[in-house]
């Protein structure tokens, strides 16, 4: 197992492995096709060694979905889709294939098939809303719709390898929360979200892990109109303009959390210590479309599961991939990445910012980008590359890279000489917006710290990258501080009611 207290890195990527290259992650409503699924549109995929104190033998593993969930979304909020299948998988010897995933199966049921119902004028009818009285507790008799799902652990190939059931609480079966409606609903969200946090058994471990499904605050923050108003502010930190973009982020919206903490030596298999780690949802491939509609069947779904939404490393699907290819990066695995690879070795996004802002954002001219190749597709020598290097997009997470205490991290992750952030895996205080904008700008081709000493990674020089030490910034900031320090470390949602102006 690799373990890191400094780096050497001198690895340049060769021209073999830049013709497999893929393309990068994906994110929020980040595709065409996608934005007519949201329940299943992945948007952020956390991994990293768990640093709530106590816990640093284990890895978090969190896949989010639904994207933009307003607070007050009721009356329906935002349940998970039955059909769905969702998954976290692990390549644990860096051949880009799945030997570990983790799949999760929801279901919906009515309360005595019927939800909740009243006496109106002598006929007794079911009620529009969710829920008619105080929500406290799992199963609680003022619920009229319970959302539960199941955990399989599936070994070797996701679709055709050996399934466990992963089990704990009262058994097989666990229950997801009802989303924060409010104060008068749900008085203490936190303490009746935390009754849903399970210890359970994971098939193959001798040591349970944890299991956390529900509705938390959203943390990615980003500026994300005036990005896509042609940067409508100036990207370097302490800009006029970034007081203004700050108002505009993300994180005003509540997603759906599937976290799971599992024991190091589960994941890590026969490899050097370092995973990739990546998500999906996969829908039916035939849906038929019922004139007479039920709660139970609204239609009628068959067919194999088709991959629809994919997510390893964050942002660039939304920024990097063209236009015409983000459905297809959505529905390929990582062994096919190699049909996407111009959009990492010749990034267009820095074009843009230089077009936009001239002498101030020269875009690297470094082609082929051997330092984003080794950031997203292969890792990066004596850090995170696993001992097979097989060019795929997932994050690499090494975890013989002891963790950093929250107080201590730093939200610029490696660059800042935090070699347990961003892009060794992700932490919810890594501000990944603020690092990608860096890279892709030609960071790496200059020295950054590294146990205290300037290292030059050799990728690239720094007339490669003129702007590459410009503070860039879409100037919504993030840190570790701002989340829990416990698992499932997502903040509780925010509530729909009342709605302050700065909530807790």
């Amino acid at each position: 197992m690799i373990r890191s207290t400094g780096l050497k890195l001198t690895t340049a990527i060769s021209l073999g492995v830049l013709a497999v290259s893929p393309a990068l992650g994906s994110s929020h409503r980040e595709a065409p096709n996608i934005t007519e699924s949201p329940k299943v549109d992945n948007t952020d995929v956390y991994a990293f060694r768990s640093y709530e104190p106590g816990r640093a033998g284990f890895v978090t593993l969190i896949s989010n979905f639904q994207p933009f969930q307003e607070p007050g979304g009721g009356p329906n909020y935002f349940t998970m889709d039955p059909n769905a299948l969702y998954e976290i998988m692990v390549d644990n010897n860096g051949d880009a294939v799945e030997d570990v995933t983790f799949q999760f199966r929801f279901q919906n049921t009515l309360r005595n098939g019927t939800g909740i119902t009243v006496n109106a004028g002598g006929k007794i009818l079911p009620i529009a809303p969710r829920h008619n009285g105080q929500v406290t507790t799992d199963n609680d008799p003022d619920l009229g719709e319970r959302e539960t799902y199941t955990l399989t652990m599936v070994t070797g190939d996701r679709r055709s390898g050996t399934a466990a059931l992963v089990t704990g609480g009262s058994g097989r079966t666990f229950t997801k929360p009802f989303d924060n409606v409010g104060n008068k609903t749900i008085p203490d969200y936190p303490a009746y979200a935390n009754q849903f946090l399970y210890n359970v058994t994971i098939p193959g471990c001798a040591t349970q892990g944890r299991l956390f499904v529900g509705q938390r605050e959203e943390n990615f923050a980003v500026n994300l109109g005036p990005i896509f108003d042609l940067v409508n502010f100036v990207p370097i930190e302490g800009s006029i303009a970034q007081s203004q973009a700050n108002q505009e982020l993300i994180d005003n919206y509540n997603v759906t959390s599937l976290a799971l903490e599992v024991p190091i030596t589960c994941l890590t298999g026969t490899g050097n210590g370092v995973i990739g780690v990546w998500s999906s949802a996969s829908l039916p491939q035939s849906r038929l479309l019922k004139p007479n509609p039920t709660f139970a069947a609204p239609d009628t779904q068959g067919g194999a599961f088709v991959q629809v939404s994919r997510l390893g490393n964050p942002l660039v699907n939304e920024l990097v991939i063209g236009l015409p290819q983000k459905d297809l990066f959505n529905a390929v695995k990582p062994t096919a990445d190699a049909a996407l690879a111009d959009f990492v070795t010749n990034p267009t996004y820095p074009e843009i910012l230089e077009q936009l802002f001239g002498s101030n954002a020269i875009a690297p001219n470094n082609f082929p980008r051997n330092d984003l190749v080794a950031t997203f597709l292969t890792g990066i020598a004596t850090l995170n590359q696993m001992s097979t290097v097989t060019a795929s997009e997932m994050q690499r997470l090494n975890t013989g890279v002891n963790p950093t205490p929250q107080a201590s991290q730093n939200p610029l992750g490696v660059v800042a000489d935090d070699l347990a952030g961003f892009p060794n895996g992700r932490r919810p205080g890594d501000d990944v917006v603020d690092i990608v904008l860096r890279v892709a700008m030609g960071r790496l081709c200059h020295p950054f710290p590294i146990a205290g000493t300037p290292t030059q990674l050799g990728l690239c020089q720094p007339a490669d990258a003129p702007s590459g030490l410009v503070p860039y910034t879409d100037g919504a900031p993030t840190n570790a501080t701002t989340t829990l320090n416990a698992f499932p470390y997502l903040n509780p949602p925010l509530r729909g009611s009342p709605r302050p102006q700065t909530q807790p």
